[in-house]
């Protein structure tokens, strides 16, 4: 039996349960999930432990309250703030091109993309015909390189479809090329600085010890373990297994697979998949997005990041229906998933970014809520996490008690 460590306000008790049934019924290995409300800390919980692929081991090293951990594609949503928060200052323009700011960029039928197709999955470029090796996914220019040669796989602005791998390269590069800073330092600097938040695109050694080690690990049958099924007329597992599917090659744009405990991939500024984050800060993070934070170091907004017309380019539909990519329907605003049967957020009104295998960040302005989960068990699937949905269940019993 694990033993829940941590906190919860009066009225979130539920969470607290459901916390604890993932590591008792959903496979849970090592985990923290934390919720603001109001700006406020009100649930605040870890437990397991921080080596997911022998949680057998007697000597395996307890999961903290500062643990961090890889959160694959969690990052998408931490990145996408930047090219918004651009904006906000008239730095970008949405509604721009980005051969504009990247002139390289404008080959094989890309010179009308726009920087809102980049935030919408739409420019058409989620795979490369010749994917990249581990070591140049990280070098900094390889990547950047083969996106700004790519030719479209479908008419960039007509169609959307999941950009798995190639995010990183199409993200970073528009951020250097803008503001002459890398990403990572970006967000060191503007928003995990000034917010106090322990979330790093680009780990320092200095913090590895702090980070769990990622692995694989199998959900128990049965319906305690079961999330969302959609069903598609081709599922996305039967996409994945076909090598000439656009599935199977957005995912493979890095072949082969870079190990996500590789000090090297953990220094590298990957905004696809690479950031590193606690619960904390991830729900930190979305609650300072939506409204002010009462111990935020930053005298912008006080201590708002989004200000309101911001907040509704993030969450105004840009991308809907079915995904050239993960097949199912998703909803996409500008870098941010929206609720929707895909990535089943809080309510109508949320958006974040789920992580594949079971990591979620997201945030609910109506209920004014941010909230972040992490995990070092990787399962399988993208969105839809049965142990992350259980938790967000949990959230909407706990607000909707506290409201009768």
């Amino acid at each position: 039996m694990v033993d829940v460590q941590g906190t919860v306000a009066d009225g979130f008790e539920p969470v607290r349960d459901a916390f604890a049934e993932n590591f008792a019924r959903r496979g849970e290995r090592g985990a923290a999930v934390v919720l603001y409300r109001e700006g406020e800390k009100v649930v605040d919980l870890w437990g397991g432990v921080r080596y997911a692929d022998d949680p057998a081991d007697g000597t395996a090293e307890p999961w903290t309250r500062h643990t961090a951990q890889v959160v694959r594609s969690v990052t998408k949503g931490v990145a996408a703030a930047v090219p918004l928060l651009l904006h906000q200052r008239g730095q970008l323009d949405l509604d721009g091109r980005v051969g504009t700011y990247w002139p390289e960029f404008k080959t094989n039928g890309k010179e009308r993309v726009l920087v809102r197709h980049l935030l919408g999955h739409r420019t058409g470029i989620p795979v490369l015909d010749t994917p990249l090796t581990p070591d140049e996914a990280v070098d900094g220019t390889s990547g950047p390189r083969a996106v700004a040669a790519q030719r479209p796989v479908w008419e960039p602005g007509t169609d959307h479809g999941y950009h798995a791998q190639t995010y990183s390269w199409l993200m970073s590069e528009l951020v250097r090329r803008v503001t002459g800073r890398t990403i990572g330092r970006w967000i060191a600097e503007e928003i995990s600085g000034p917010l106090g938040l322990d979330l790093w695109l680009g780990l320092p050694a200095e913090q590895r010890a702090r980070v769990g080690r990622i692995a694989s690990v199998e959900a128990p049958a049965g319906p305690a373990a079961q999330g969302l099924r959609l069903r598609p007329k081709r599922s996305v597992t039967e996409a994945y297994q076909d090598p000439e599917s656009l599935t199977r090659r957005a995912f493979a744009a890095i072949t082969p697979l870079p190990d996500e405990n590789d000090p090297a991939y953990l220094a590298a500024e990957l905004p696809a998949s690479g950031g590193v984050a606690t619960a904390d800060a991830l729900a930190r993070f979305y609650a300072a997005l939506i409204g002010p934070l009462p111990s935020a170091r930053t005298a912008r907004a006080g201590g708002r990041l989004f200000a309101p017309a911001t907040l509704t380019l993030a969450r105004t539909e840009e991308s809907a229906g079915p995904d050239r990519v993960l097949v199912v329907g998703t909803r996409f605003g500008l870098g941010y998933m929206l609720h929707g049967p895909a990535s089943p957020l809080l309510g109508p009104g949320s958006f974040g970014h789920p992580g594949r295998g079971g990591s979620l960040a997201f945030a609910d302005p109506g209920a004014r809520i941010g909230f972040g989960y992490v995990t070092n068990g990787m399962q399988r699937g993208v969105t839809a996490d049965p142990r992350a949905q259980a938790l967000v269940r949990a959230v909407r019993t706990s607000l909707a008690a506290r409201e009768e």
